[in-house]
């Protein structure tokens, strides 16, 4: 998906790359001095796991999707934001491949910085998307799973 023209939150589940270069630049505004960018990549390894080669994430879509875009609202609620660029993907990964793009822009970078983090976080806690890993022992459930939580308010 190409990044919106028409509106300040880019909020989407991707089976292909993350476009990371694209988002970082499309949340950069003249009327912010800040980008923040935080990429989560693939590790070689999980909790109690070594020789991890590949993660696959699962979601459903629109469930997860609408969280998302629930989530960025808080964060733009809460932050004051220009723009926020906030991207899953699902599908099979390897060893060093983005999987999850929080990208914001603000006046100033305490902020971007907060907004980030707290998105990043928030997301882990709320969004329905599932990781499977595989490792050299096996391939299971991600650890570390946790009942979802709502987007607090």
């Amino acid at each position: 998906m190409a990044s919106p023209q028409d509106r300040d939150d880019w909020v989407d589940l991707l089976a292909g790359p993350l476009p990371v270069q694209e988002a970082t630049s499309w949340v950069a505004r003249p009327s912010c001095g800040a980008v923040v960018v935080f990429t989560g990549v693939v590790r070689d390894h999980a909790e109690g796991r070594q020789g991890v080669t590949s993660l696959e994430y699962e979601a459903y879509p629109e469930a997860a999707r609408a969280r998302m875009a629930e989530l960025v609202s808080e964060t733009r609620r809460r932050f004051g934001l220009g723009r926020i660029a906030c991207l899953h993907r699902v599908g099979l990964l390897g060893v060093g491949e983005p999987a999850v793009l929080v990208a914001v822009s603000s006046a100033h970078r305490d902020s971007a910085f907060e907004a980030a983090r707290w998105c990043i976080d928030t997301l882990k806690e709320s969004v329905p998307i599932w990781k499977r890993e595989t490792w050299g022992g096996g391939r299971d459930w991600g650890t570390g799973a946790r009942s979802l939580t709502e987007v607090p308010r």
